[in-house]
């Protein structure tokens, strides 16, 4: 379930997801343009990831995995991970995998993740502290929520780290505990 005071982690679970029923369920009214308020065994129907895995638990649905994490992305990421949107797949990519993962039981699903950030983590940090504002902004545009927050992150601690190295607060700090010093002897 969503952490409560968490809108990535609520956003996260409203991923939609495709599950086949195993179970009728009436009085479900899942489909408005269906005459009936039931669904039938082996019915395909996409719901919210958060539905769908309370669904899953009572045994009630059976989940697909999703088409974020289908053949055509895995062969993409494998070739050039850096050039791939994965925003427009997923925006919460990783989160979502390791949440969808154990559900669906694709055991491929984790070394997926973990190379995919690997290899995007590294370009991440290079364009945060590289790149100027126009590629910049291009390569933030397929970056997941979990990547823009790096890249934010990895630049404010760029600028931080050249404020201090050009004399920021750390001479000013020393030259008034010198004057201290002097006006005390």
């Amino acid at each position: 379930m969503a952490n409560y005071y968490d809108i990535d982690d609520i956003v996260t679970e409203e991923e939609v997801v495709s599950v086949i029923f195993q179970k009728a369920a009436g009085g479900v009214g899942i489909d408005p343009s269906s005459e009936t308020d039931s669904v039938e065994v082996g019915s395909k129907v996409e719901l919210p990831f958060w539905l769908a895995h309370e669904l899953q638990l009572r045994q009630a649905v059976s989940m697909n995995v999703p088409p974020c994490f289908n053949q055509k992305t895995r062969l993409e990421i494998q070739a050039d991970s850096a050039c791939v949107d994965l925003r427009s797949r997923c925006p919460y990519f990783y989160e979502f995998g390791c949440k969808i993962a154990p559900l669906v039981g694709d055991r491929t699903i984790g070394p997926l993740l973990l190379s995919a950030f690997k290899s995007r983590y590294k370009e991440v940090l290079t364009k945060a502290h590289t790149a100027a504002f126009p590629a910049a902004s291009r390569h933030l545009t397929i970056l997941t929520k979990e990547e823009t927050h790096l890249y934010e992150t990895a630049q404010s601690s760029m600028a931080a780290f050249k404020k201090w190295r050009m004399g920021g607060p750390r001479f000013q700090r020393a030259s008034i505990l010198g004057r201290k010093r002097k006006s005390t002897e």
